[in-house]
């Protein structure tokens, strides 16, 4: 997706050979226009698959997978990180570790949202190892609901997450594919 890769080169910032900082699109402020295409992507990428819902993990995920969800005219549903007082009991739960974190979370879904009937498309902000997209395939897994396929805005190609998940059978649609950050230069697929 040219748009998300010209916007990339504008802002990115990176860290590290293994770390690029998207604050001023994706992870701290959104830019609409650019979070809107992205959502429209991801809805002709799966528009024909009979989605009934669209799954992501809080919080950075939130707006691309409303935006998706809102071009397919299905219900979003997002994982929490945190138990809250009128969290519900009867939940899916799985623990992952968080590569750009740096720590381990319990993620969790309401058993009242997604079930044996539900076509779900997991949508998320980037992968890199892999391990929250891979929580959330065990959750959907265990609800008995459809996994239709992933569509993730940045993939770290360098990292193993997105060809893990593809090795494993499951359709994996990232709109940008960075090949590298080695030197401090962005290198796409």
């Amino acid at each position: 997706m040219e748009l998300l890769k010209q916007k990339i080169r504008e802002v990115g910032v990176i860290l590290s050979d293994e770390v690029i900082k998207l604050d001023a699109i994706l992870n701290h402020a959104i830019d609409p226009v650019l979070t809107t295409a992205m959502g429209r992507e991801f809805a002709r990428l799966y528009r024909d698959e009979k989605v009934t819902k669209i799954l992501t993990i809080e919080s950075s995920g939130i707006p691309i997978a409303f935006a998706a969800a809102q071009e397919l005219n299905v219900p979003l549903v997002f994982a929490r990180r945190k138990k809250s007082l009128n969290t519900e009991t009867e939940t899916y739960c799985e623990r992952v570790p968080s590569f750009t974190k740096g720590i381990v979370t319990d993620i969790m879904v309401s058993k009242e949202f997604l079930d044996e009937k539900d076509r779900v498309v997991l949508i998320d902000d980037f992968i890199a190892n892999g391990d929250a997209a891979r929580g959330l395939i065990r959750i959907i897994r265990r609800s008995g609901a459809t996994l239709l396929g992933l569509g993730i805005a940045v993939e770290k190609s360098f990292q193993a997450g997105g060809r893990t998940i593809r090795e494993s059978g499951i359709r994996v649609e990232s709109l940008v594919k960075i090949g590298s950050l080695a030197g401090g230069e962005i290198r796409f697929e």
